[in-house]
């Protein structure tokens, strides 16, 4: 596998962070976002891999896309790469399994586009997050006006984009943009934590979950419940079906070790 330069994949007891490190704000340009595409799909097939969180250091998630990349683009261009950046970024969304951000720092713009496609974002007490492109005379263009409509509803996410502003970690948990607040220091740790809880769960159940979920909110509810019907009866061909099943019968709930089969 070809060696990464601003992104990294580390594994540690089935978590596996994908963190970003590209000097000095993590700003977006295309290697960075090919990169994350590849660490993501590397964080999806590994078996050893059973959740995962997106970090981008202690000083900053990210600040957004390279401004100076993107400013002598033309419309056609653009067309382009805006494509690959919302590949790339589907791609994280499509990780088959729980994913954490651990946002410090700054998420903004692409930034927050990015941890948009994680399960869960977990922010420290002097983090900010926005969409401040319309200050830039464009919109969000890879998923700050979706993911953002659907994680918090449209009135809140046309607040957001169509002022820019940046949002306090305190004000972002009230407004649903993050799941949990805690000290800046403790950000990673409190994510991993998170992260190795999931990772005791049973993989395909767990992806499972996570499909049901997130296809069945672009469908309409019928749509939904065939797909949640389906997934459902398919997990009982699994090993862990029935170690999970056993388990309860024999020890109560929450009691099972899962392999992953």
């Amino acid at each position: 596998m070809a060696a990464r330069e601003f992104v990294t994949l580390e594994v540690s007891e089935g978590v596996g962070t994908i963190r970003l490190d590209r000097p000095k704000m993590n700003a977006i340009n295309e290697q960075l976002h090919w990169e994350v595409r590849g660490a993501a799909q590397e964080a999806g097939e590994r078996a050893d891999v059973r959740a995962v969180v997106l970090y981008g250091g202690e000083r900053v998630f990210a600040a957004g896309a390279d401004i100076k990349a993107m400013a002598g683009l033309t419309r056609t261009s653009m067309v382009a790469w805006g494509r690959e950046l919302t590949s790339s970024f589907a791609e994280v969304a499509r990780i088959p399994k729980p994913v954490i951000a651990a946002i410090t720092g700054y998420a903004l713009g692409g930034g927050y586009e990015l941890a948009l496609c994680a399960d869960f974002r977990i922010m420290g007490t002097n983090a900010k997050v926005g969409q401040p492109e319309i200050q830039l005379g464009v919109i969000p263009g890879a998923g700050g006006t979706q993911r953002l409509a659907r994680l918090v509803g449209p009135a809140k996410a046309k607040d957001l984009v169509f002022t820019g502003r940046h949002v306090s970690a305190e004000e972002a948990m009230e407004m649903g943009l993050a799941d949990a607040v805690v000290p800046d220091d403790e950000v990673h740790a409190t994510a991993v934590a998170m992260a190795r809880k999931f990772a005791a769960g049973p993989p395909r159940a767990l992806a499972a979950a996570k499909q049901a979920i997130d296809e069945g909110l672009d469908g309409d509810l019928a749509t939904g419940l065939a797909l949640e019907s389906r997934l459902f009866a398919e997990l009982f061909d699994t090993e862990d079906q029935k170690t999970g099943m056993a388990s309860f019968l024999e020890h109560g709930p929450g009691r099972a070790t899962f392999s992953g089969r």
